[in-house]
């Protein structure tokens, strides 16, 4: 598959007239809990020749593939990137800790993540991942046996807004990274641990009953995360010039 993603990657620049500059997997893949049958995820960053960006007309800034059941792929402009970037956008900062990228050509990438204590908002970051874990979280209620991997997609922005409480700074994309940095009890680790053996090793459509104790951790988890967030305020401000900066030297990289 690896192959295959970089041969659709290399059609996408042919038949776009673009230059990607990023790709990496942002799914389950990259998270670190895939089962058998898990598709691939693959999101990229690209550019244009630099007269596409010499215009008044509103043109497209994404590329979306028609989604099988084994790759699901797209990818943004740099310009929707960028202001992406500037909006702290939890989903484009996981791409720059991905631990598998397909391409990264040029700078582009790296000067992104160095940038990234400058433009990393916790705040409203917290509030995204919260948003996905309470939705999660109401969906599996009403149900005595859950998807295994539901616990995960609930689990991991959890454990996200957990980081960010701790350490101030964007989240790894990992699952394993996030539970490392976090003090938890044996209880809950070992519960997650099968939790996560059974996912690996299983199918997508494997359901297990509801855990009491990751059910309680969850619980208690998004209360706290609730309050937290009236106590808390976003009193972050970025600044447009170092990206628009970062924009031209990556024509200029790309394009000469």
């Amino acid at each position: 598959m690896h192959e295959e993603i970089l041969e659709k990657l290399k059609n996408i620049e042919e038949e776009n007239d673009i230059n990607i500059l990023y790709a990496v997997e942002s799914g389950s893949r990259g998270w670190g809990f895939a089962s058998k049958d898990s598709d691939y995820d693959v999101r990229f960053i690209y550019i244009h020749p630099t007269d596409w960006y010499l215009s008044i007309e509103d043109k497209k800034d994404f590329i979306e593939l028609p989604i099988n059941d084994l790759l699901d792929i797209n990818g943004w402009d740099i310009t929707k990137a960028l202001l992406q970037y500037k909006k702290s956008n939890p989903t484009l900062m996981e791409w720059l800790s991905s631990p598998i990228v397909y391409r990264e050509s040029f700078s582009t990438a790296q000067k992104m993540r160095e940038l990234l204590p400058s433009y990393f908002s916790p705040v409203p970051t917290i509030y995204h991942y919260l948003h996905i874990a309470r939705n999660k979280f109401e969906e599996i209620m009403n149900t005595d046996q859950v998807k295994i991997k539901r616990f995960f997609y609930i689990l991991r922005p959890i454990l996200a807004c957990m980081w960010i409480e701790k350490n101030g700074t964007a989240p790894p994309m990992e699952f394993k990274k996030l539970m490392a940095e976090q003090q938890l009890d044996d209880s809950l680790v070992s519960e997650i641990s099968k939790l996560l053996d059974k996912k690996t090793s299983g199918l997508e459509i494997d359901i297990e009953p509801k855990s009491p104790i990751v059910i309680e951790f969850l619980r208690n988890k998004i209360i706290h995360y609730e309050k937290y967030l009236k106590t808390v305020r976003n009193e972050k401000k970025s600044d447009y010039e170092p990206l628009n900066t970062l924009f031209r030297e990556t024509l200029k990289e790309v394009w000469n």
